[in-house]
């Protein structure tokens, strides 16, 4: 059986052994890049199964890399920084970031929330399951969505969302239940994570030439619209 890949890309050697001792221990194949293109180039190379992110790199900043895998992947990517304002956060999870930890951080919360991040990204199995509302079809055998026929390329974060959504079209999702189901926790609620990826993924359904069928409950979370 092929080992899931991770990539992490971090310039400090102590935190990159680390990180790499952390996850072969778990039966991963781990690859490491020390500065901002090289991360690159192994994201486009290894095509990993998830991305460990710093953003003081040399060379490239980790905001660049970000841009650049998102370009051409959906691979889960988890930033680890030292920057700790809610600003930061959320500017990074509008560029695509699937979730975000401040250094320095806790071996055991990083490996809940990469293993989290990464049932998201696991194909099912079994019969297919496909949702349609509306002009919104999602299957999540396959792992895909489309609106109006026009293909939509989300993130594992935001295919998480709007699964649920489309689970239960009509109901009221509230944001701390959302963030229990998408995130795989209820512990450290951050309703600024899931407005942010709300943000993204309601923008995505725009720019692919379809109504935004999202509607904000405020004050509770929100709903899809089926018609």
């Amino acid at each position: 059986m092929t080992r899931p890949v991770v990539l992490v890309v971090e310039d400090d050697r102590e935190t990159a052994r680390l990180l790499g001792e952390l996850f072969s221990e778990r039966g991963y194949r781990v690859v490491t890049a020390a500065s901002g293109p090289d991360g690159i180039r192994l994201a486009h190379a290894e095509q990993p199964d998830l991305v460990l992110l710093d953003l003081m790199l040399p060379f490239k900043s980790g905001d660049e890399v970000l841009r650049a895998v998102r370009t051409e992947s959906d691979v889960p990517v988890i930033v680890i920084s030292a920057r700790q304002t809610t600003r930061s956060k959320i500017d990074l999870l509008q560029l695509g970031a699937d979730d975000y930890l401040t250094k320095p951080f806790d071996v055991d919360e990083l490996v809940a929330r990469c293993e989290a991040t990464m049932r998201r990204t696991r194909h099912g199995a079994g019969l297919r399951t496909v949702h349609r509302v509306g002009e919104l079809e999602l299957d999540e055998t396959a792992r895909t969505a489309s609106i109006g026929g026009a293909g939509l390329a989300l993130t594992a974060t935001e295919f998480g969302l709007l699964t649920v959504l489309m689970r239960g079209p009509r109901l009221v999702h509230p944001k701390p239940s959302l963030y229990q189901q998408v995130w795989g926790r209820s512990a450290g609620y951050e309703e600024h994570t899931v407005n942010a990826h709300m943000h993204n993924l309601r923008r995505k359904l725009r720019d692919a030439g379809g109504e935004d069928p999202i509607r904000t409950v405020w004050g509770i979370g929100y709903t899809l619209k089926e018609s």
